[in-house]
């Protein structure tokens, strides 16, 4: 199967904005078709909408965002796509036919893919030409921050279509869960349903409001769900013993009538009870207004899941990981030769202001630390480098603060390599605004090569060293900043720095 650098998608609703707006984020090109040309403005907006949350997922180094393009031709998009994934409405003949057409125009080694979520693949598949490249890929909405895809093969599906599938969905962050057998309503829709119903029953039968059952899962188990399964909790809930004392001791209460697998009849009453209580816990906000709230928690929530590497933090982190190696291994080469390294670009986060509304310190730190950890990647000092005990420490630091940048602004750091020995690196970082170019801060650097198992200052490796020469040689024609080496207090040299 091909590498994946343009993602078609076919039909453009909820689902579909979704894939794009994750695709988009993490480089991906999306050619959008839709038989309705009012759904270009609606896509676009629903990326605008989602990317201040995908912004706020994750600190690491991203490749250049996709670019988004849309069509009502079919066959103009299957022409042009790497990879096909289709969204229209849960309409068994409906997706038959159209798959059936895109199959036709799409090359033999692009994989089609439907996110149904109900909808069996060998059913899907019956029409198509090249049927071994189809599979179900059924995401969860919002598709741009949670990560699960189910992939699940028909009868005709090659298992080399699953697994170029499941390359491309770890590449833009999601982790692919292969379904073994095909069955309606694939694994976890077959779980929500059964939840589902019982809230239905509950409401109906006038035992609990939506908001009420809502709390039960939200403060409760909710939270666990988020980093375990509910089989791991019960695993838990056995003690020392585990599942096996749990099934013994809470076994027998399976027999008692507290479920009812039949859903509820859905008559106009418990429809309004549903409407009324859904309405009173919106409390007058509006659609999008629930959904940034959602996106934010979501957000919170995986990066904290992170920190244990658990659940969705787990798939961050992998994906962080590949992140900062791809940023590693384009660093390389990047940069124009006589000029300062352009190592990192980011953006100004709702989080990072103080009651000014300004960056705080501690943010101005972490970038110019960013940009230090960039430099680090691209000279050898990563991971395996600190696995052997060797590491630079920071000894000094000085930062100028000049100017401001706004929430949601892109900003982007230089750097300069002043002096390079056997054990001491001397850096100048320049924090600009990607507006305007404006600098906006510098931070002055000193670190010490370290041998971390002795802690004791040590030379560093001679291909790291190399690399750092062949760097500071490179910007030999560089004049070197009349800041540095100022010390606190010290007159400015141009009014012209405080210009912003």
């Amino acid at each position: 199967m091909r590498k994946v650098t343009t993602l078609g998608l076919l039909g453009t609703g909820v689902i579909g904005g979704g894939w794009a707006a994750r695709a988009l984020h993490f480089g991906v090109n999306v050619i959008a078709a839709d038989v309705k040309p009012e759904m270009e403005a609606w896509i676009r907006g629903a990326v605008e909408n989602a990317e201040p949350a995908l912004a706020r997922l994750t600190s690491a180094p991203l490749p250049p965002k996709g670019a988004l393009s849309f069509t009502t031709d079919l066959k103009y998009m299957a022409e042009r796509a790497d990879f096909i994934q289709e969204n229209i409405p849960e309409q068994l003949p409906l997706k038959q036919r159209v798959l059936a057409e895109v199959s036709r125009y799409a090359a033999p080694d692009v994989v089609i893919a439907s996110s149904t979520s109900g909808l069996t693949p060998t059913d899907l598949q019956r029409d198509m030409v090249g049927p071994e490249r189809f599979l179900v890929a059924h995401p969860f909405n919002p598709v741009y921050l949670l990560p699960l895809v189910e992939l699940v093969g028909g009868k005709k599906t090659e298992s080399a279509t699953l697994r170029a599938a499941a390359k491309f969905f770890t590449y833009i962050g999601m982790h692919p869960l292969n379904v073994r057998r095909e069955v309606p309503g694939h694994l976890t829709d077959r779980l929500q349903e059964a939840l589902w119903r019982e809230i239905l029953h509950l409401v109906n039968d006038g035992v609990a409001t939506t908001g009420e059952l809502d709390e039960s899962i939200v403060y409760g188990p909710g939270l666990r769900w988020a980093a375990m399964g509910t089989n791991l909790i019960y695993h838990l809930a056995g003690g020392e013993s585990g599942m096996r004392h749990m099934l013994a001791q809470f076994g027998p209460c399976l027999k008692w009538p507290w479920t009812k697998l039949e859903a509820p009849e859905l008559t106009e009453t418990l429809i309004d009870r549903m409407v009324e209580g859904t309405e009173a816990q919106a409390a007058g906000r509006s659609i999008r207004e629930l959904e940034r709230l959602r996106d934010d928690s979501l957000v919170a929530v995986q990066q904290v899941l992170r920190q244990t590497n658990m659940g969705a933090g787990a798939t961050l982190r992998s994906l962080e990981e590949r992140l900062y190696k791809d940023a590693a291994a384009a660093a390389a080469t990047a940069g124009e030769p006589g000029k300062p390294l352009r190592l990192l670009e980011t953006l100004v986060r709702s989080e990072w202001l103080d009651y000014n509304h300004h960056m705080t310190d501690f943010r101005y730190g972490q970038v110019f630390g960013d940009a230090m950890d960039a430099l680090y990647r691209r000279v050898g000092v990563d991971e395996n480098y600190r696995a052997t005990g060797r590491m630079y420490y920071s000894v000094e630091i000085h930062t100028r603060h000049v100017g401001e940048a706004k929430i949601g602004e892109i900003i982007y750091v230089t750097t300069q390599l002043l002096t390079v020995d056997d054990k001491r690196l001397h850096v100048f970082h320049r924090l600009h605004r990607g507006r305007d170019d404006a600098l906006i801060a510098t931070s002055e650097q000193l670190h010490l090569h370290v041998d971390t198992v002795r802690a004791k200052a040590s030379g560093v490796d001679p291909g790291v060293r190399a690399k750092l020469e062949a760097i500071r040689q490179d910007q030999l024609s560089l004049t070197r900043p009349p800041e540095s080496g100022r010390a606190i207090g010290q007159a400015r040299q141009t009014d012209a720095m405080l210009q912003v």
